[in-house]
């Protein structure tokens, strides 16, 4: 693991719902993270698969450890810092942190009937529409 500037933010850049999301995050929250979608990032350098990307966002630190769902937005949060800081570290921290993967399992799941999602989000990243392969 090599070590980077700058911690990386991995979502899936098909996703109308996953994209408008990491806009909000970026507009709001005070974050220096490169923000990549998966289908353009070097998944092999951050550590990482196509297939992890394809099922929750990652957060890659420093470090280049690996967080995904639940847990890479409490590291964001946490990264954020000022009253940020408070709710990503309670947000890891169990039973909270049951509650937020249950929390984003569901919306995962479920993200092509949310606003912005669309049926494409259902598929498998390969079998979608104009899929970069």
């Amino acid at each position: 693991m090599s070590r980077r500037e700058r911690p990386v933010l991995v979502y899936d850049g098909d996703c109308g719902f996953c994209t408008s999301s990491v806009r909000f995050l970026e507009r709001r929250i005070p974050v220096r993270a490169t923000v990549v979608a998966f289908q353009f990032a070097d998944l092999d350098e951050l550590g990482t698969t196509a297939g992890r990307a394809e099922y929750e966002v990652l957060w890659i630190d420093r470090a280049g450890r690996v967080s995904g769902g639940a847990e890479a937005v409490g590291r964001l949060l946490t990264e954020a810092g000022g009253p940020w800081r408070a709710l990503g570290v309670i947000m890891r921290v169990a039973p909270v942190s049951w509650a937020a993967h249950a929390a984003y399992r569901l919306i995962a799941n479920n993200r092509h009937r949310m606003p912005g999602g669309t049926a494409a989000c259902m598929l498998p990243a390969a079998e979608r529409p104009g899929a970069r392969r």
